[in-house]
């Protein structure tokens, strides 16, 4: 079923990304017809971390100079510790995630991926999960933390690691195909 044709996708990612976190959802985004393209602050191509290593890379279809919320639908947010600890300190990946919200889209993070979200100032008010070990953050965030394998959020999709990948997926999928949530704010 080809529920998502028409709609593009961002997922934000750089070095140091959970491979099964940006490879699964990023799958079943194509799965289901969606246009995907890899996020990143420099061109060419980022590598992975898969079961404590570095896993393989994957090419980066734009940076985030030459990317707007305008251009896409949604926003997937893969985790891993590297990965979003490295995107929480640019300036231009908080706007962008940032952005999504301001603009009522779908943003779906797993992992320790809610970082960004936390430094977006977008988790006052919601209920969302993430890894366990980033939990504290959250709630200091302003977020209801709840253990949980898929959390939805008017348009904000959280889960807390790759086991919880089919979950996460059909509801990303679900949010995506939904559209815009008024009560998706920053």
């Amino acid at each position: 079923m080809k529920d998502l044709k028409n709609k593009t996708v961002a997922i934000l990612a750089t070095n140091g990304f959970e491979e099964s976190e940006l490879k699964s959802p990023k799958n079943a985004l194509l799965e289901a017809g969606a246009e995907v393209h890899i996020v990143s602050l420099e061109s060419g191509e980022i590598k992975a971390w898969a079961d404590g290593d570095w896993g393989d890379t994957y090419k980066v279809d734009k940076t985030l100079d030459e990317v707007s919320q305008s251009d896409y639908n949604a926003l997937v947010l893969p985790g891993g510790v590297i990965n979003p600890d490295l995107l929480r300190r640019e300036t231009k990946a908080i706007s962008f995630v940032k952005s999504f919200f301001e603009n009522h889209k779908p943003v779906a993070a797993i992992c320790h991926a809610p970082w960004l979200l936390a430094e977006a100032d977008v988790l006052k008010g919601r209920k969302v999960t993430s890894f366990h070990s980033i939990k504290t953050d959250i709630i200091n965030a302003g977020a209801e933390w709840v253990d949980q394998e898929v959390v939805v959020d008017h348009g904000l999709v959280t889960s807390r690691s790759p086991e919880d990948l089919p979950a996460f997926n059909a509801k990303v999928i679900e949010e995506i195909k939904e559209g815009k949530h008024d009560m998706q704010t920053a």
